[in-house]
């Protein structure tokens, strides 16, 4: 049964008063917690309480102190705290007690955080039985990616998401909700994030603090024996990371994330564990799908991705819903090509001219035509003229040619390809690698050593709490709605 649950505006009012007591003492002591103070602050959990009420039975014993130990996870994370070194400094600490709502010293067990941790995410992960999974030995090379177990999987996904299929069982699908409706529409209401959009998607490694050897069970003398052991994370795998070069243990985070080009902010906006050996192509759809779920109030117009998602069910999706496809060409993906005899086309979709130049987009997708515009390089200045030239256009205005993107959704993208639109959204992909290295290096998850599905995905949203919790406070103070010596009535500053 939930237990009491203080409301924002309560919590404020009892965070207020105990630390405004201890400002006119002693004002260094809350300086030195600034950041921390200001982002429970302005951290408004109603809306969390509607998400896990379901999830607590109407009799028995009350688990208490629920929001209070949320707002510990927050406070663990960007202090780069472990949950027992946690437990340890805030039975000393009166200013993080009480910014984590804590009124007295009656305070809950470490069991206590991992129960509402299981409690959102419902994942078997206790200790299995089962054969030890060996390391691979051969590399499958710098820049590659693991292929799909299975060919055409992301065809048949696409082909059920157009019929209409959804993501609603996944076990992280209580706690996604818990970063959209607590976190992002915050962001969103400050206009952080805009509801037009461009959406980057991104996958990474993440490896598990379990060891790939398991702990032995048998009798056996021998250390390399084939007889199944204790695996303390069950469902972690052996995967490829094409960036390092080598093989890791443990899973592959895919990301969506966003980007404020008036005020450059970066933000993570979905965020999903999944097994390590699968491909981001797999990934990519699913995540859209479960995004816009997530996110009905949002329009998604462009989708930016690396050569993982380079094949043509992504394309027929994201042109379903009217989604821009912004994605590199995988060299080793050519396609069957689909436009007509008469052109001739380079491998990026791009008009050859007779005199071997590649012609100029000068006319984005247009719907009431559906095609893009090209027109001759000479005449726009872009190259000299030559002798081939004479046997091309007579016209002043130069050859042009039209593509239409239903001939070749892969090749004709409604954004064409090396126009400069699609270079200035190319180049801020680098959203989506700011925003792994914000999770996972600045906040830690990289060498926490969590081990487990439940709890690393748990850990890396309360580390995506922290990154949109950073960039509302910071828009706060630049606009001038948040003092926080006013707030706690800090007359000396330090």
């Amino acid at each position: 049964m939930l237990g009491n649950w203080r409301t924002h505006d309560e919590y404020r009012k009892s965070v207020v008063e105990n630390l405004s007591l201890l400002a006119q003492i002693n004002p260094s002591a809350l300086f030195e917690y600034e950041k921390k103070i200001s982002k429970l602050y302005i951290l408004n959990l109603d809306t969390l309480k509607t998400i896990i009420a379901p999830l607590y039975s109407n009799t028995g014993r009350t688990s208490n102190f629920q929001p209070e130990i949320f707002r510990s996870f927050i406070l663990m994370n960007h202090l780069g705290l472990t949950l027992d070194q946690w437990c340890f400094k805030i039975q000393t600490n009166f200013v993080l007690r009480i910014v984590a709502g804590f009124d007295s010293t009656n305070l809950p067990g470490i069991a206590s955080y991992y129960d509402f941790i299981n409690r959102i995410i419902k994942l078997d992960e206790k200790p299995k039985l089962k054969k030890k999974k060996c390391k691979p030995s051969k590399k499958v090379g710098k820049g590659k990616k693991l292929p799909p177990k299975k060919p055409g999987i992301v065809s048949r996904i696409v082909d059920r998401i157009l019929r209409g299929r959804r993501f609603d069982r996944c076990p992280e699908l209580i706690l996604q909700r818990i970063f959209a409706d607590v976190c992002v529409k915050q962001s969103i209401n400050l206009d952080l994030i805009k509801t037009i959009l461009s959406i980057f998607g991104d996958g990474t490694c993440i490896k598990t603090g379990a060891s790939h050897f398991g702990v032995k069970t048998c009798e056996c003398e021998a250390f390399q024996c084939d007889c199944p052991r204790k695996f303390s994370d069950p469902n972690a795998t052996w995967g490829w990371d094409s960036h390092n070069n080598l093989w890791f243990y443990g899973y592959t985070s895919y990301f969506i994330s966003t980007y404020n080009k008036d005020l450059k902010v970066d933000l993570p906006l979905y965020l999903r564990l999944v097994d390590a050996k699968r491909h981001d192509s797999i990934s990519a759809v699913v995540a859209i799908a479960e995004f816009r779920d997530l996110y009905p109030d949002l329009t998604v117009d462009t989708f930016i991705s690396d050569s993982a998602s380079d094949n043509y069910s992504t394309y027929e999706l994201l042109n379903h819903w009217n989604i821009n496809a912004v994605i590199d060409l995988n060299s080793e993906n050519k396609g069957n090509r689909k436009y007509p005899a008469h052109l001739t086309i380079d491998e990026k979709g791009i008009p050859i001219c007779p005199s071997g130049h590649k012609m100029i987009a000068n006319g984005f997708f247009g719907k009431d035509r559906c095609r893009l515009k090209w027109r001759c390089p000479r005449v726009l200045g872009k190259v000299q003229r030559s002798d081939a030239c004479d046997n091309c256009s007579p016209s002043k205005y130069g050859r042009v040619i039209y593509t239409k993107p239903s001939w070749d959704l892969r090749l004709f993208t409604k954004i064409p390809r090396d126009s400069l639109k699609w270079k200035l959204k190319m180049n801020e992909r680098t959203v989506a690698e700011r925003v792994n290295n914000r999770i996972l290096n600045h906040y830690g998850i990289e060498n926490a050593k969590t081990r487990g599905k439940k709890r690393i995905s748990f850990f890396i949203t309360i580390a995506a709490f922290n990154v949109h919790l950073d960039a509302q406070i910071n828009l706060l103070k630049a606009i001038s709605k948040f003092d926080f010596c006013k707030i706690f009535s800090i007359k000396t500053v330090v």
